[in-house]
């Protein structure tokens, strides 16, 4: 696999501290300082895996704007946002654009692999079972694809390991912390509002009323439970 990780940084000398960190732990940045450049980049090399995305850019095109071109583009690309600010709507804004994880600068070295090892992990991750299946879905773990009534529905990498640990746990309470600690790094200092965003998207593509859920069922004040 492909070890291309695009470092979309406006500002070069975060963008130099992420490649120096990058090239250290053995990946393949390719670098870019605007939204325009970004595009070029990815036509340039089609198997970018990852793609760091800064949200404020120069120009008219934010990284939001990027992070939905490149969810629209490819389902499977892993992204993470880097943001120099806190507060919770730009973490929300991000995660519902497409967006898989995102980190609060300034960041260590150790947390910025953490997050991009986990992404490359889960593309290139092996499954024990070929399928699982629960009511109308099914979901190929070989070909990382879930169908629902036989059409498929296109998920993100950490939607799809979300499902898999939901459907490998059917009718089981599952809390907040213990999807973050499946699907994210343990202990990386990731919100759990990373989890409640992830799950919002998913009912937007899987229940049939995302208002009134039949599959994704909220355990109030403790998580989630698969069921119908």
């Amino acid at each position: 696999m492909s070890k291309k990780v695009l470092v979309l940084e406006d500002e070069l000398n975060i963008r130099s501290f992420v490649v120096i960190n990058l090239k250290r732990a053995g990946y393949e940045p390719i670098e870019a300082g605007t939204a325009e450049e970004a595009f070029e980049r990815i036509a340039d090399n089609p198997d970018i895996r990852v793609a760091l995305l800064d949200i404020m850019l120069p120009g008219e095109v934010d990284g939001f704007e990027v992070c939905r071109k490149l969810r629209a583009a490819d389902e499977t690309i892993g992204i993470i946002m880097l943001t120099a600010k806190s507060q919770e709507v730009d973490t929300i804004t991000g995660l519902m654009n497409g967006a898989d994880d995102y980190i609060t600068k300034p960041f260590s070295p150790p947390e910025l692999i953490a997050r991009v090892d986990v992404i490359f992990r889960r593309l290139g991750g092996k499954a024990e079972s070929s399928a699982l299946s629960s009511g109308p879905f099914k979901l190929d773990l070989t070909s990382r694809t879930l169908l629902k009534n036989g059409e498929r529905i296109k998920l993100t990498a950490t939607e799809f390991d979300i499902v898999t640990i939901f459907l490998e746990n059917p009718g089981k309470a599952l809390s907040r912390e213990e999807i973050l600690r499946k699907v994210w790094t343990k202990g990386n200092g990731t919100d759990t509002k990373i989890v409640d965003v992830n799950i919002r998207r998913l009912r937007i593509k899987l229940e049939d009323d995302p208002t009134n859920p039949v599959y994704i069922n909220t355990i109030w004040s403790f998580g989630y439970k698969w069921g119908e």
